[in-house]
């Protein structure tokens, strides 16, 4: 029995371990061993046409536009959709009083953001389409830092950063882990290809784009997924920033259910993603699949702790108590004492695991429980 328990301890630790820690230190070794070319970096003045689906939106919508008129690209190479997805809300009605050509209103039933976007590439003329969502300020630059690296015949899409601005520790928690996300994904753009795209501020080239299926619940890894199994780069561009205001780990829990279980959801609607055949089979499965399975790794730790031979059991079931009491006590520490540090990435991280834990279900969810107002 003390056997079995060291087994499946050993095994699960090992496996949350190398996929916080190990895979991460991985990459700086295979950076340096398997670094591509630097991607050509080289204006060159290309059509754009912009896709912004959006539901209930009035909140942001017209701060928006502002944005994407203000953006440092020639005016007659960029034409704006607003994907107007059913909303209830003022949203129609005050990007019609936009008073600028380039800017173009499609109306459409309340059907989920995958179909209001196969309706915008209908639409789309541009050389290059623009993904962006209706709630991040764009930095000026932006759209003409991703057009540059189509320079590069092999890169297929372009991925922005999203900056998210500093807030109270609780925040800025959040914000810690998009650090280590973006940083995961500069090194895999360098090795070679990002698996998926910032969904507020990314690029393809039009030609690559195909029909999202309607229940599709993550477009920022589906089209730029599809476009790389067909032997295109997904690259990182650092330079290309769009900026949200921070959330806490409540409101990021719903949002962080709605891409796990789009992350599900990709297995099942591109299983070669899983294949030997993906040249970058082994990054997508320590990057995107074994995230998955990180909450079951837990609880196999939490488990089999019980059952380890002494004088091991207690101190492991000791530690384990600690972090999970400092992610519940995370909630009544005041916001200037030190320990908010700890507590709040502790919380940040149980947070995620139980959305990764919902994902499943979450799946099973119709288009229109998914899409929903922004918050």
């Amino acid at each position: 029995m003390h056997d079995v328990a060291v087994a499946v301890f050993v095994l699960s630790a090992a496996a949350i371990t190398y996929t916080i820690a190990g895979y991460p230190l991985l990459l700086l070794v295979l950076r340096s061993l398997k670094r591509r070319e630097p991607v050509l970096r080289q204006w060159t003045p290309r059509t754009v046409t912009v896709l912004l689906a959006v539901y209930n939106g009035e909140a942001w919508i017209s701060r928006k536009i502002e944005s994407l008129l203000g953006l440092d690209y020639p005016r007659e190479l960029m034409h704006i959709l607003v994907l107007d997805d059913g909303s209830t809300d003022r949203t129609a009605e005050m990007v019609k009083r936009v008073a600028d050509p380039r800017v173009e209103l499609v109306t459409l039933p309340h059907g989920g953001k995958a179909s209001a976007l196969n309706a915008g590439l209908l639409h789309a003329e541009g050389e290059i389409l623009f993904f962006t969502d209706v709630r991040q300020a764009l930095d000026p630059v932006s759209l003409r830092r991703l057009v540059e690296r189509f320079a590069d015949l092999q890169v297929g899409v372009v991925s922005g950063e999203l900056v998210i601005r500093k807030g109270d520790l609780e925040e800025e928690a959040v914000g810690l882990y998009w650090r280590y996300e973006k940083w995961i994904r500069q090194r895999l753009s360098e090795i070679d290809s990002v698996a998926g795209a910032t969904g507020c501020i990314y690029a393809m080239r039009r030609e690559l784009a195909v029909p999202l299926p309607p229940d599709t619940l993550v477009d920022d890894m589906y089209l730029p997924l599809s476009a790389f199994l067909r032997g295109n780069r997904v690259v990182f561009e650092s330079e290309a920033k769009a900026f949200d205001e921070p959330t806490t780990p409540a409101v990021e829990f719903r949002r962080k259910v709605r891409t796990l279980a789009g992350n599900f959801q990709i297995l099942v609607d591109l299983p070669r993603l899983l294949s030997p055949s993906n040249r970058m089979w082994f990054h997508f499965v320590s990057h995107k699949v074994l995230r998955l399975f990180l909450p079951y790794a837990l609880i196999l730790v939490g488990v089999s702790s019980f059952a380890l031979p002494s004088p091991y059991r207690a101190p492991v079931l000791a530690a384990q108590a600690c972090f999970y009491l400092v992610a519940m006590a995370d909630m009544f520490v005041p916001a200037n004492w030190p320990l908010k540090r700890v507590s709040g990435i502790a919380r940040t991280f149980v947070v995620l695991m139980c959305a990764t834990l919902c994902a499943p279900a979450a799946v099973l969810l119709t288009r229109r429980t998914v899409w929903s107002t922004s918050r």
